[in-house]
Parts: structure tokens; sequence; C-alpha cells
């Protein structure tokens, strides 16, 4: 029901919501990035790396008023940080849901590629992919990935949608020593960066993540009632979730929490909303019928 913006539109909706954070470093030296107000009484959202390191913080709104900030709660693992500024009023962001996005979508960022003096510079392109495994310094994350220009400075910032809402905030470029790499931009989903950043206002931390504990792929088949089956377990990891439920190599999974499944994206989305400790129903074939088990999830 939302109404597609034009790229004019976007801007003029986001940009108010886009701040530039400065880390103040030892030695004098500062780090700048990009960052998403969240709330109107001040609570935004960057990467951990854009603050790493810093002596204190401050942060410019798009209005050019500047003020300090708090650091409310980190993860490294997940490039994730959450701040703080004692303002209220705010102009805050609109979140979108990323488990919506589609390849080929409109993507827009807003962000300070370079620092300062480009600050509040949109970009544009489409997603490239979702739910993209990336190695980041030895830990794998799961992004989206776009072609909209990110260059160091924009990390933090916002990667929107053609509706002005926000669904990812961006925090790599990929880049190589031996080959010249154009348009691979990564964004942690939205639907992960906000569930997380409500448990480091709460907790100041990440509460256990839980892990389904198999490995699927994309292999239709049709079952003998005519039905399609797409996701085929392939691998399952010894004393997790799956094994722990009597899930095989081999089976195919048909209904999980509820839903009818036809694709592994959509496995994934449903993971992203349970804890550790719940209980999930899962249907699964298996040499000519149907089985239901119960999964109970596991921290990975």
């Amino acid at each position: 029901g939302e109404a597609v913006l034009s790229a004019g539109e976007v801007y003029d909706r986001v940009n108010p919501t886009v701040v530039t954070v400065v880390s103040y470093l030892p030695g004098g030296s500062a780090g700048i990035g990009t960052g998403v107000i969240m709330s109107a009484d001040g609570y935004i959202v960057t990467n951990f790396h854009v603050v790493e390191g810093g002596e204190s913080c401050d942060v410019l709104l798009s209005s050019n008023y500047r003020c300090e900030a708090k650091i409310v709660g980190y993860d490294q693992e997940n490039d994730l940080a959450v701040l703080k500024v004692e303002e209220e009023g705010l102009p805050a962001a609109e979140f979108g849901s990323s488990d919506l996005l589609a390849v080929g979508d409109k993507a827009y960022a807003i962000g300070n590629p370079l620092g300062l003096k480009l600050r509040g510079t949109l970009t544009d392109g489409i997603i490239s992919a979702i739910n993209r495994d990336v190695d980041v310094e030895g830990v794998t994350m799961t992004l989206i990935q776009t072609n909209a220009a990110l260059n160091s400075g924009n990390s933090g910032g916002p990667l929107i949608n053609q509706y002005g809402q926000v669904v990812g905030i961006n925090t790599i470029k990929m880049m190589s020593d031996d080959d010249t790499i154009e348009g691979l931009g990564f964004a942690i989903p939205s639907s992960l960066a906000v569930r997380w950043v409500n448990e480091l206002i709460e907790y100041g931390e990440l509460l256990p993540q839980p892990v389904l504990g198999i490995e699927i792929d994309r292999v239709p088949r049709v079952l003998p009632d005519g039905t399609m089956a797409v996701v085929l377990i392939h691998n399952v990891t010894p004393g997790l979730s799956g094994e722990a439920a009597g899930l095989r190599p081999g089976d195919y999974v048909v209904g999980f929490a509820g839903q009818e499944i036809t694709s592994t994206e959509q496995i994934l989305s449903i993971r992203r909303s349970l804890f550790v400790g719940d209980e999930v129903d899962i249907r699964i074939y298996r040499n000519g019928e149907f089985l239901d088990f119960v999964m109970v999830m596991a921290a990975g």
C-alpha cells in the first residue's frame, strides 16, 4: 500500500534522519562515519567499526547541529553500535522489512563518503543479492548485497527501498588489492539490525542467537501428492537443534513454524524471529511420507 517514491522524494524523506558520526581517536585524529536516527528521543544506529577505539563521539545532524553522543551498546562481531544523544523531537527513520526484498528491487544509500565535505550524498542502484554470506575479518555475516555506491564514510548509513524505508545498515564495500572492484556493497538486513538494536538498548549486549543446525539448498522436487518441495537438507550438524529433533540429510522441509515452506529465504526469515529455547514445529518429507518434529532452538 506504500507509494513508490522518486529518488528526490526518497532523499527528502530520509536525509533528515541521517547523521554524521565523528569518533575522536587517541592522538587527536578522528574517524568519520554515518548513522541513522531510530527514535525521536535520540537513539542512533551505526557500525561498530565507526566508533571503535574512540575516546568520545559527536553526532552532526542534517541541520548542522552538533551534539555529544554516548555509546549505549555494541557488538563487534556483527559490526553494530547504538548511540544516544540527549535530544528530543528528532526526525526518526521509518524501518521496513528486509525480509520482503527481492533481487532487482530499487535501492538507495545516503551517507558521508570520504568524510565531511561530501555529507548527505545520495547514491542509487538495485538489490543485487539477499542472504549473502560474506567473510568479514574471519566472521561470516549474512548481508544484503547492493550496487548502490558505498565508500569510506558511508559505513553505518541507511540502505533504503523505493518507499523511503530503511531496509539495511550499510557496512562494507568489497575491495581487492589485485582487481578493481565496483558495485559490490553490503548492508546488515534491517530485520536483524532492529532486533539487535533493541537487545543492545535493553541488555547492553546481544542475546545468544538461535541456529537450526541444518544446511539447506533449493532443490525442487514434485512429491507424490502433487505438491512441490524446494528445500532440501543436505547436512545436519551434530549436537544442534536439527539433529536433536531427528532430522536427516535428504529430508525435504515442507513446513516450519506453522508456515508452508516455499523457499530457503523463508526459513531464514522465520529464524530471525526466534529465540534460544523456543519450540518450533517442523514438517518434513522423507522416503514417501510426511513426518512432524519439534525443534528446540539452540544457541550457535
